[in-house]
């Protein structure tokens, strides 16, 4: 009983075909009556059953023909109610041509019938269509917008079928065919849906006058960077896309700026990762902060045994313990290298991966004593005492500002890279992990220009010709776990960031995302002490190449042990940081 219920595509062009009969044979019933005030002639009866049939015949071919019979009842929009429009214009002017043709097989008929029944039959029929939409915005508050949806893809289905259930408040009216294996849908149909070739995007989005679109495609950078453009250019800025929650569940998201500036590395190897982190002991130093965080969560889903969260901050520490319950969460600064000690001693860590960092420039240039203590001590502590304790392997996050470091936190991360590559390392194994910004991390510009943007302000942009390298924080950390699992000991790896963005691109980009081209403006507020145009990712060109195109070696640099410890020793103490570095780091230059 329920099934004979439930509505389908042929339930549905059956219910309007016979409504369709009933109200055309209304229309012109009214349309009779109406001019002859209700008392009709006999004569005139005469033709009436073959001028119903000859107009119904025409009114469900062009009904047909601009698929009225396929439109879903609770999504008629605008689109649809122009079309029943030219289906009479159409269907009535053959009438009147029929009529003119051979208007003695017509007589006695009065033409004004004609105009009358077009008027109403369009009141009726029309009215027909629109009638649920606007109980159902009446009385649900339902603001169903027509949108496009990009991709032909299971998703399209479930996403159609999710606004037929009025479970988003989208109504999906045509589809774009994006990738190759798509290309044999372009003139089919989805669910009544007609598919269309990407070529076909602007013109489809004006004669559907479509407000929103959901991507369901997973679409490369670039081809989402230039579908995006193309879409904002034709003031579409509500572009939704569907992303999986969880391993199965699916929702509908933003668009966000992460998405379009995020690389997708084609040799990510979790089977590599998996077999690293499975069954192992992990400790994460700086677990709270955006990659100690995710690395945690990577080290989770990669079935580590037991995992030991180490972080000075108490919230963050408290965030991410949240997210892993299992974990057990200690609160702890790194510079404290007598309870690091005990935590080593009683935990017995095999991995550790030190992500403990100060890292913001400019609150780094103003405490340099406090940045030096935690970035040299701190990362000297966890890298002796994981040695001291036996540790399998040591994983040391750095950063492109260690390369021809210009400000003070630059250089306490290369120091760290020298150290850890010259260190009496017994049987621990360590390694460096270098990588430029990731998107979306505590003290990144994305955040800061949302917030701008979000407010109406202008938003700030130190330098025109500022460059920085991007890549998402999930993507940046399972590449630093793929890196590690093929370190052997004493390497300093590279990750291939891409190509740099230039952050006044990146701006303009996130102000179209939010269509306030016309409302926020950009303003260049200068270079801030200790920061350069452009970040590097080597010091020169020797890099070796490993069997992962997204993972390089950087060539050794020597530095004897027993004088570097001297030379940390002596920055430690010193009382003018910046020539202390150089004596470590002579290619630092600072910058004020």
């Amino acid at each position: 009983m329920i099934g004979l219920l439930r509505p389908t595509s042929f339930k549905r062009k059956l219910f309007f075909l016979a409504f369709d009969t009933l109200l055309s044979l209304l229309s012109l019933f009214l349309a009779y009556n109406l001019r002859f005030n209700f008392k009709v002639p006999e004569d005139f009866l005469h033709s009436f059953a073959y001028v119903f049939f000859i107009l119904l015949g025409l009114k469900i071919l062009f009904f047909s023909l601009f698929h009225l019979y396929k439109l879903v009842w609770r999504f008629f929009g605008v689109y649809d109610a122009k079309n029943i429009i030219r289906s009479h214009f159409f269907a009535y002017g053959i009438f009147a041509l029929l009529y003119v043709a051979f208007e003695p097989l017509f007589e006695p008929f009065p033409r004004s019938v004609i105009v009358i029944d077009f008027v109403l039959s369009l009141f009726f029929i029309g009215g027909l269509r629109g009638l649920k939409r606007v109980i159902g915005e009446r009385y649900h508050g339902v603001n169903m917008k027509p949108t496009l949806i990009i991709g032909v893809e299971t998703k399209t289905k479930t996403i159609i079928q999710s606004a037929l259930n009025g479970e988003i408040s989208y109504y999906p009216v045509a589809i774009i065919a994006c990738l190759p294996k798509e290309y044999p849908s372009v003139g089919a149909y989805i669910q009544n849906l007609k598919v269309y070739g990407e070529e076909e995007l602007e013109e489809v989005v004006r004669k559907k006058e479509i407000e929103a679109v959901i991507i369901v495609d997973s679409l490369t950078t670039k081809h989402l960077q230039a579908i995006t453009a193309r879409l904002n250019a034709l003031n579409i800025y509500e572009i939704k896309q569907v992303k999986l929650l969880g391993s199965k569940n699916e929702r509908l998201e933003d668009l966000s700026i992460e998405d379009l500036l995020a690389r997708h590395p084609k040799d990510l190897d979790k089977e590599t990762i998996q077999k690293f982190i499975a069954q192992k002991s992990v400790l994460i130093t700086g677990a709270g902060g955006s990659i100690g965080s995710e690395i945690a969560l990577q080290c989770h889903s990669f079935g580590a045994s037991m995992l030991i969260l180490v972080d000075h901050a108490e919230y963050n520490l408290y965030q991410i313990k949240e997210k892993l319950p299992n974990a057990t969460a200690i609160l702890l600064d790194i510079v404290d290298r007598e309870r690091l000690r005990k935590v080593f001693e009683k935990f017995k860590p095999d991995i550790v991966i030190h992500a403990a960092a100060y890292k913001h420039v400019p609150l780094c240039e103003e405490n340099q004593e406090v940045a030096v203590r935690n970035n040299i001590l701190g990362s000297k502590n966890v890298i002796d005492v994981s040695i001291q304790y036996g540790v399998q392997k040591v994983v040391i996050i750095s950063t492109d500002k260690a390369v021809r470091p210009t400000n003070i936190m630059g250089a306490t991360k290369r120091v760290v890279e020298l150290y850890a590559g010259n260190v009496v390392s017994h049987n621990t194994e360590i390694v460096v992990v270098r990588f430029g910004n990731v998107l979306g991390s505590s003290g990144s510009v994305i955040p800061k220009f949302k917030a701008q943007i979000e407010a109406g302000g202008a938003v700030t942009v130190t330098h025109p010709q500022i460059t920085r390298y991007f890549m998402l924080i999930p993507e940046a950390c399972q590449l630093v776990l793929q890196a590690a699992a093929i370190a052997q000991g004493g390497e300093l790896f590279i990750l291939d960031m891409g190509e740099p963005i230039r952050i006044v691109d990146l701006a303009r980009q996130m102000i179209r995302l939010y269509g306030k081209e016309d409302e926020v403006e950009i303003v260049f507020s200068g270079l801030r002490a200790g920061e350069k145009l452009y970040e590097e990712l080597l010091l020169d060109e020797s890099e070796q190449k490993t069997q992962y195109s997204s993972i390089f070696i950087a060539r050794s640099t020597y530095y004897d042990i027993d004088k570097l410890n001297i030379d940390i020793d002596r920055v430690l103490e010193a009382e003018d940081k910046v020539i202390a570095l150089q004596a470590i780091v002579p290619e630092f230059e600072q910058k004020v």
